[in-house]
């Protein structure tokens, strides 16, 4: 009778769940279905999933070509909500007498699709919109038509953004101007003058209170923007002067994006409560809090205070705030005020995928090594021996070694003792035994830190159809960390360490980052390509900033991208399909005229066929190919 009680057990979707920490980030709208593909619930309220894989096919199946950005509708209906319900919960807690509006900051993601949505899914919610510039807030405008539709002024300011945002007053909507600067204050006064409307002001405090990751230098007394509490007593003594003291009704302060600690927020709340009071206390008709950004997101599911993660639920960051500010209006008799938040990313980021396909690889197979001759170089027959006496006792011993015969023979290659027959075996040993020295490192409990990047430099090198420089941008110019992982094939054991290069020209255009449980991986776990089958990766918790940041680089242009949402008749419907740039779109970006381009090189054709390098069948196939291209995605496609 055949014994299996030795075998491995078979590779798990719960070990896969692990791997890519699935639960941690990805919970409640990511998960990973019984079949092995990522499943999607996008209204965890409703429990419908659907299948990421099935549905790329069903997308390419209607010519979307990846790479493709799959935005769920339902994902940022679902976050506003879960925003909103955690302020009431908080509000009620504590007996807070004010009330919850929050504003979404438009720079996070100005797609005019998404911004609909976003005010669509606040309406019962009296949710706002913040513009940080003078085409924000035309979009602000534009698309918040409610009467009593909140709107934040922020960013730099001229003369013709504050009348604009004075005149959008008799819309019928609350339009605060929040002042950054100083010299912004006489704009106001002179626009206040021309329009014959009394503006609503808020101030930007610049906190001694600092956040913490990447941001932190948003707050403080160098920050870009903000008064500091002098500048903030000069504008309500010159508002008084001017018996426009009532106009000052908010209190705004930002101190980061992406705060990954709970303790900041409650450092600068506490003390933005007690500016707050004492401006209630020197005769300013004060209403509004408004907090700015900083609800960070959990990118890499560890659940701590590393910049990529968050050490608080959105829960906890209500009641911080809530708590706070009641606590220091109620000791002080000030009323509490309506509370905002400019939380962008905690809305927009979960619910935008990036799927894109594996189309080449680069992996170097050594194989098993052969004994040399006896006539083989020195080097040779002692790398040879290293290789045969690698064991978990002794790996940093055999690197050392490696490592040492390597150098020389580069040196005695160099000065012409080693030929480049003999250069070349050596270094195939030395690799045989980087492999080997690898594979006994995950044998041993302690790995010397001189052998952390070996299984870096063995990993393969997967090349993506999408561009780093368009897509993700924060990850070449932050090093930011996105979740990374296959979309299908999760009940198989991914056996290949690579990184991903996308495919741009630039050495930058690589992923060499990736989240883990504790700091970042230098590869991510991914599984053998198969000849027949395409191999599907998906970037995700990418919704924020990432399409607006996106370049030209190669000029590789914007994605295709679908906004998918949950129906009732057919379980999903795809609301909007936004065609990705194609290459004549892109070339007008940089001031070519394609027509011209297509005469350019006809007239080249013509000479080659006048002069015999080119037949008439040839110049066709050429002039063919050469407008098609011009008409097709910046991406490859399949033929």
């Amino acid at each position: 009778m055949h014994d299996d009680t030795d075998k491995e057990p078979a590779w798990s979707l719960q070990q896969s769940t692990a791997r890519y920490q699935v639960d941690g980030w990805g919970a409640p709208y990511f998960s990973i279905a019984d079949n092995g593909n990522v499943a999607v619930c996008p209204d965890p309220e409703q429990g419908v999933s659907l299948d990421l894989c099935e549905l790329v096919e069903h997308l390419k199946a209607r010519g979307l070509a990846l790479p493709l950005l799959i935005r769920f509708s339902d994902i940022v209906r679902h976050r506003i909500k879960r925003l909103n319900e955690a302020f009431q919960k908080a509000i009620a807690e504590y007996e807070y007498t004010g009330i919850y509006r929050g504003v979404f900051p438009v720079k996070v993601n100005q797609q005019r699709r998404l911004v609909e949505e976003i005010v669509e899914a606040g309406r019962p919610f009296a949710f706002g919109l913040e513009a940080g510039s003078k085409p924000e807030l035309l979009i602000a405008l534009a698309t918040m038509q409610d009467v009593g539709g909140l709107v934040i002024c922020n960013g730099y300011k001229d003369l013709k953004y504050i009348e604009t945002a004075l005149l959008a007053q008799r819309f019928g909507k609350t339009v605060i101007v929040v002042l950054e600067r100083l010299e912004e204050l006489d704009l106001v006064l002179k626009a206040s003058e021309k329009t014959g409307i009394r503006p609503i002001l808020g101030v930007r405090s610049k906190l001694s209170a600092k956040g913490v990751g990447r941001w932190k230098a948003s707050a403080g007394d160098r920050a870009k923007f903000g008064l500091t509490s002098a500048e903030i007593v000069e504008v309500a003594d010159r508002l008084a002067q001017c018996e426009m003291l009532d106009c000052l009704q908010l209190l705004h302060f930002h101190i980061g994006s992406q705060i990954s600690s709970i303790i900041p927020i409650k450092n600068a709340m506490q003390e933005a409560s007690n500016i707050y009071v004492e401006l209630a206390k020197m005769g300013c008709k004060m209403g509004y809090l408004d907090v700015g950004g900083g609800l960070a997101i959990d990118y890499d599911g560890s659940k701590t205070d590393f910049h990529a993660s968050k050490n608080y639920t959105i829960l906890e960051y209500a009641m911080d705030v809530v708590s706070h500010i009641g606590e220091a209006c109620s000791k002080a008799g000030v009323p509490h005020p309506t509370l905002v938040t400019e939380s962008g990313r905690a809305i927009a980021a979960h619910h935008s995928v990036l799927v894109f396909e594996v189309v080449g690889e680069n992996t170097v197979r050594f194989g098993k090594p052969k004994e040399p001759s006896p006539q083989a170089h020195r080097l040779l027959q002692e790398l040879y021996e290293t290789y045969q006496g690698i064991l978990p006792k002794n790996v940093q011993e055999s690197w050392h070694d490696a490592s040492q015969a390597k150098e020389e023979a580069q040196s005695l290659f160099k000065y012409g003792y080693l030929s480049l027959r003999e250069r070349a075996q050596v270094e195939r040993l030395y690799w045989n035994c980087s492999e080997k020295i690898a594979a006994t490192l995950r044998r041993v409990r302690f790995v010397p830190e001189e052998l952390h990047d070996l299984e870096q430099a063995l990993s393969s090198i997967y090349y993506c159809n999408f561009s780093l420089f368009q897509s993700a941008p924060d990850i070449w110019a932050i090093d930011q960390l996105f979740p990374i992982m296959p979309i299908h094939r999760l009940a198989e054991e991914p056996t290949v360490s690579a990184r991903l290069a996308d495919l741009t020209c630039d050495s930058d255009g690589i992923i060499d980052h990736f989240i883990d449980v504790e700091d970042e991986r230098r590869t991510l776990d991914v599984h053998p390509l198969k000849s027949d089958e395409s191999y599907y990766l998906g970037m995700f918790l990418n919704g924020a900033y990432q399409e607006i940041l996106g370049d030209l680089h190669n000029l590789f242009g914007d994605t295709n991208a679908v906004h998918v949402a949950l129906s009732q008749e057919e379980r999903y419907k795809i609301q909007h399909v936004i065609k990705g740039d194609s290459i004549d779109e892109v070339l007008r970006y940089v001031q070519y005229d394609p027509e011209q381009m297509v005469e350019a090189v006809r007239r080249q054709a013509e000479r080659a066929v006048s002069a015999g390098g080119l037949t008439n069948q040839q110049m066709r196939l050429l002039m063919q190919h050469y407008e098609e291209a011009l008409r097709s995605y910046t991406y490859l496609t399949e033929e």
